[in-house]
């Protein structure tokens, strides 16, 4: 166990270590919220029809993300566990696999913006102005989306090693272009066309595409503690059950999003555009809240997942616990922040007047769900670690399509109003059955390993 002992998951002091894995990561992510944001208030800008379609594409593009981020969760995982056990070439072939699964998935995702972008739209609109712009946005950040897959394993399995600096170069890259790239392909700047919504998706995949070039340099030429084989590659079953054990669990738990996505907005649609238009927003303005929070969950993980594999439970443990802490206080600020400035928020999409008297008591009611969520998403996070995936799965099932869902159908027979009280009640329903999963999982896996310190 010696190599164990000499990484820093092993041996550096946890609340120090948790910081420095997380804050690149959180970083990366808070700059990859206010581009979603910045991108939305550009697009807002050419009208509420374009805000409506980008709001319509938003469950497929977290589609894309759940599919990408759920499998590369399992493969983080993976490696994480065999570098804590000690077994290198176990963790080699975990990454290797990681870049040829994020293949697959693009090209899934490919054929589906070719043969059914239009199919997807009319689904929920009649609007001549809507379908097009949505569908063209669709073709482009679904055919043009390997650069976002590829990178994407490529940063989840740094992460795993404990690099978590390049990881949040990628994603800076990416959003930093896209940020720069969206007025000049939007509004048509330097001689570009003007090209509306279908600029916005131009300037997402260009960034992704440039940030996956990068990471495939780093990847490359710079030495670290994996490293992924790319010549007379073979699937292995056994490592990609190891894999999908956690990343289904999780690609389906981050799926749910989308499904909740479409069926909120097929019932915010019955009362108008405007509301489907605050629901996009509040995801938007939202992601700047949990951001921070999933990019700690990134930073703990590897943490978890290694002492778990070196069987020390107390720093499993402290990792959790300083974990939850720091994600209760984020969210803590962040309710503050909605119930405090909605208009200020609202304004910033170019609302109109209808979409501010639906969206301030929105964002108040909704904000409400952000507390009972820290515990959620960082006892989803320990679960992924300790290689409990379907644990993670129960929990967001539970908070959405048991959750959500339902109440909110029900809610809509009394008011707008009364729907977005679905996310508050849902939340505590989640944590509520977090707490027991947690009980549950701790006696039988965690309880009696060995302790190694």
């Amino acid at each position: 166990m010696s190599e164990a002992k000499e990484n820093k998951m092993g041996v550096k002091p946890i609340g120090p270590l948790l910081i420095s894995m997380s804050l690149p990561a959180m970083f990366s992510m808070l700059i990859q919220a206010m581009y979603n944001i910045v991108d939305s208030i550009y697009v807002s800008q050419i009208g509420e029809k374009a805000l409506a379609a980008v709001s319509l594409a938003f469950p497929i593009q977290s589609l894309m993300i759940a599919v990408s981020v759920g499998s590369a969760v399992g493969v983080n995982s993976l490696i994480s566990r065999k570098l804590g056990e000690g077994h290198k070439q176990d963790a080699d072939k975990a990454a290797s696999h990681g870049f040829y699964i994020s293949v697959v998935e693009w090209i899934i995702f490919a054929i589906f913006g070719i043969l059914f972008s239009q199919v997807f739209f009319k689904a929920f609109t009649t609007d001549p102005d809507i379908l097009s712009m949505g569908t063209q946005y669709m073709q482009v950040v679904t055919i043009f989306s390997f650069g976002f897959f590829i990178e994407i394993s490529f940063e989840k399995t740094l992460q795993a090693t404990g690099n978590m600096i390049y990881p949040m170069v990628f994603q800076l890259i990416g959003a930093i272009t896209n940020i720069i790239l969206d007025p000049i392909f939007i509004f048509g700047m330097f001689g570009f066309p003007k090209m509306g919504v279908l600029g916005a998706g131009i300037a997402t995949v260009t960034g992704q595409i440039i940030a996956m070039i990068y990471a495939a340099i780093i990847v490359k030429v710079k030495e670290h503690d994996v490293h992924i084989q790319l010549k007379n590659f073979k699937f292995e079953l056994n490592i990609l059950k190891n894999i999908f054990a956690v990343g289904f669990p999780s690609m389906v738990m981050q799926s749910i999003t989308s499904v909740l996505t479409m069926g909120l907005n097929t019932i915010l649609i019955s009362f108008s555009d405007a509301a489907v238009s605050v629901l996009g927003i509040y995801f938007k303005l939202q992601s700047f809240v949990y951001m921070p929070v999933f990019g700690l969950g990134q930073g703990a993980m590897p943490i978890m997942g290694y002492n778990y594999g070196a069987k020390n439970k107390k720093r499993l443990m402290h990792t959790l616990k300083l974990s939850v802490l720091i994600s209760f206080i984020i969210l803590g600020l962040g309710t503050l922040l909605f119930y405090s400035m909605p208009d200020m928020m609202l304004n910033m999409f170019n609302a109109t007047p209808e979409m501010l008297s639906i969206g301030i008591p929105a964002l108040k009611i909704v904000s409400l769900s952000f507390i009972p969520a820290a515990f959620g998403i960082m006892f989803s996070t320990f679960f992924q670690a300790v290689g409990r995936g379907m644990n993670s799965l129960i929990i967001s099932v539970i908070r959405q399509l048991v959750g959500i869902l339902p109440l909110a159908w029900i809610f809509s027979k009394i008011s707008l109003n009364m729907v977005w009280y679905s996310f508050p009640i849902a939340e505590i329903i989640g944590l509520i059955a977090s707490f027991g999963m947690m009980y549950f999982v701790y006696k039988q896996q965690i309880s009696n390993i060995d302790e190694l310190v």
